[in-house]
């Protein structure tokens, strides 16, 4: 295969294997990660006996289930969270380590650094969700036997790339103002209260309804639940799948127009290896 094709793919390897061996470098880290999904996933289990029967109602969807309801949210919202800073804390590491300008003056296309930088973190939430959803099916009562994994998969995808693109953005302003993002954190809260990681958007005000939709967030996990919880169609889930496209096509190529914009004003400045 031409070299010229194959080097993109091999600089998203390298990216993984070096985050790889860092993060499994601190073992005890490791394992206290995979404590905390256990004891969150508790923890929620435990609120839900609380909580279903005042929710019952607004949870008629998903089997009046606040558990399944809620893991569903904190597994995708990790995604969401990745999203959001990976590519920001990768952009200000390589800042602070003066790796940044060497990575961006190599053949690699930028695009494809982008990628790389956050690779390993979806590979770790990744494995974080598949603990959630582990525990939760196995010992929690949490119940996919419905679940239409082939449409969760495609909702998973699009978000990926719709909350990537969010992401993108964010690391788009640091590399311009040297500096952490306060715009990103206030967001991310923003996106968690009404985008229905925690509870249905149908308890909130109309007026913070119209601002959910107006969130990939909300889209992806009214999918994701349908689709793992509800077992829905196709067609079911077709208007919140419509919807993630869209926003995958207009967020992404914004994305990447800003991040270059970003970079080849930091190189006409002169800033790259600033931070």
């Amino acid at each position: 295969m031409n070299k010229t094709l194959t080097r993109p793919f091999r600089s998203v390897w390298a990216f993984l294997v070096r985050d790889y061996y860092v993060e499994t470098s601190y073992r005890l880290s490791f394992l206290f990660t995979i404590g905390g999904v256990v004891v969150r996933a508790l923890i929620f289990f435990f609120l839900s006996e609380f909580i279903e029967a005042a929710t019952g109602g607004l949870l008629g969807d998903y089997g009046g289930d606040y558990f399944s309801f809620v893991i569903i949210g904190i597994a995708l919202g990790g995604y969401f969270s990745t999203g959001l800073s990976s590519f920001a804390d990768a952009l200000r590491q390589s800042q602070t380590t003066g790796t940044l300008e060497a990575m961006i003056l190599t053949p690699t296309p930028v695009s494809w650094l982008i990628i790389g930088s956050a690779a390993w973190s979806y590979v770790y939430t990744t494995f974080r969700v598949l603990i959630y959803l582990m525990v939760g099916s196995l010992f929690l009562g949490l119940d996919l036997s419905r679940a239409n994994y082939a449409a969760a998969l495609v909702v998973l995808l699009l978000s990926i790339v719709s909350f990537a693109s969010l992401g993108i953005m964010a690391a788009s302003v640091i590399m311009v103002i040297k500096r952490g993002n306060p715009i990103t954190a206030v967001f991310g809260n923003v996106s968690n209260l009404i985008g229905g990681v925690f509870y249905p958007v149908a308890i909130l005000p109309p007026g913070l309804q119209l601002i959910a939709y107006l969130l990939p967030i909300t889209y992806s996990l009214r999918a994701m639940r349908g689709a793992l919880l509800a077992g829905a169609t196709w067609s079911e889930l077709a208007p919140d799948l419509l919807a993630l496209c869209l926003f995958c096509l207009v967020l992404l190529p914004l994305a990447l127009f800003v991040f270059r914009y970003a970079v080849d004003r930091a190189r006409a400045e002169g800033s790259l290896a600033q931070y």
